[in-house]
């Protein structure tokens, strides 16, 4: 009998300790597993705020900018795309984007392709001719009963990239 009661004592030491080592090894996995999800939330989380501060500049953002156009009784959203309308349709000249201040390169002129209206002032736009690009500072003035009017304030034409051989 006495045999029996030292089998089982064993028996059930063993099965304790088959216990202790598997909840050990899940709860270390579930460990590594929270601090994974940490991670990953803290990267979302860094980008979220990168995001946020590249929306800094633009008048979706700007209550102030928005507020310009509220105090005229113009919706600003309209102006922005009346903004861009106009902007886009100096592409249609023969020798590129007037604003933009490159005589067409290689017969291919300068025209603005993407363009971001920051406030109720100013506009950061991209141009290129297919080949080379740049970037252009634009001050505008909008008025509902005729065409928008810009004025380049600066310029930035990047070099071409050479490619190594």
């Amino acid at each position: 009998m006495r045999n029996i009661f030292l089998y089982l004592f064993v028996f059930s030491m063993l099965i304790n300790i088959f216990q202790y080592v598997n909840s050990t090894k899940i709860l270390e996995s579930k460990d590594r597993e929270v601090e994974l999800v940490k991670n990953k939330l803290k990267k979302s989380h860094d980008s979220i705020v990168e995001v946020q501060m590249n929306d800094y500049f633009d008048i979706a953002n700007d209550e102030d900018a928005q507020e310009y156009y509220f105090t005229r009784g113009l919706d600003y959203q309209k102006v922005i795309a009346q903004v861009n309308e106009d902007l886009v349709s100096l592409n249609t000249n023969p020798k590129g984007n007037p604003l933009v201040p490159y005589e067409p390169i290689d017969d291919r002129p300068f025209i603005v392709n993407k363009a971001k209206v920051l406030n109720h002032r100013w506009i950061i736009a991209e141009y290129s001719n297919g080949d080379l690009w740049g970037q252009i500072l634009i001050k505008y003035f909008f008025s509902e009963d005729k065409p928008t009017e810009f004025q380049t304030v600066d310029t930035v034409l990047y070099e071409r990239q050479k490619v190594e051989k």
